[in-house]
C-alpha cells in the first residue's frame, strides 16, 4: 500500500493499469480497484486523468515504450548481430516465468479494440524489426530474415503462452540455451 501522503504518479496509475490488464485483460481496469491496490483514495486518479479511457491509453503507451523500441535500445546498440540476437534470446526467455500473467496475451483477448491493435501492432513491429535486421547483418537475405524473425518470434510467444497455462514448464535456463542453438544462424 503507499502512504497516503504519498502523490502518486500519472505513471503510477498507468503501471497499475498494466498490472491489473496482465492479469484480466482491459476489463480488469478499474478505478476503483485500483485506487485500493495502490492504497489511495479515487481523487488521485482524477488528479491526473479525466476518465478510465484515458488511463488505458496511457497503460496502453507505456507498454509501447518499455516493451517496443524504448525496450528493445539496449540490444539495437549492441554491434554486433550474433551478440544482440544471443542476449535478446536469452533475456527473453529468461523472463518467460510459469503461471505469471503478460500483458501481452492478455491484450489478445482485447485484440479487437482499435487501441489495443495498434499497441500490439507497434510492439510487434519493433520487434520483429529488429529481429530481421539482425538476421539480415548475420547474412541472410531480405526474405529469409523476415521469415526467420516471424517464426523465432512466434516460438517465444508460444513459450509465454505455455508458461501461462504450465506450472511445469522447464527451467528458463535451459529453453535459453536451446532458443539460441535453434535460432542463431550456424
Amino acid at each position: 500500500m503507499v502512504n497516503q501522503t504519498t502523490r502518486l504518479s500519472a505513471q503510477d496509475w498507468a503501471l497499475a493499469a498494466l498490472k491489473a490488464i496482465a492479469d484480466g485483460g482491459l476489463a480488469a481496469v478499474a478505478v476503483e480497484p485500483l485506487a485500493r491496490t495502490l492504497g489511495v483514495t479515487k481523487g488521485s486518479f482524477y488528479a491526473h486523468y479525466r476518465n478510465r479511457d484515458e488511463l488505458i491509453e496511457a497503460a496502453l503507451a507505456e507498454w509501447v515504450r518499455s516493451h517496443g523500441e524504448g525496450g528493445l535500445a539496449e540490444f539495437a546498440a549492441i554491434a554486433d548481430p550474433e551478440r544482440r540476437l544471443r542476449e535478446l534470446l536469452i533475456t527473453v526467455v529468461q523472463a518467460v516465468q510459469p503461471l505469471a500473467p503478460s500483458v501481452h496475451l492478455s491484450l489478445l483477448g482485447d485484440r479487437n479494440d482499435p487501441r489495443v491493435r495498434d499497441a500490439v501492432g507497434r510492439v510487434n513491429g519493433a520487434r520483429l524489426e529488429l529481429m530481421t535486421r539482425t538476421y539480415r547483418e548475420l547474412g541472410l537475405p531480405p526474405e529469409r530474415a523476415a521469415h526467420r524473425a516471424r517464426i523465432a518470434y512466434a516460438a517465444i510467444l508460444g513459450l509465454l503462452h505455455l508458461a501461462q497455462t504450465d506450472e511445469d514448464s522447464p527451467r528458463p535456463t535451459g529453453l535459453s540455451h536451446e532458443a539460441t542453438a535453434i535460432f542463431l544462424p550456424s
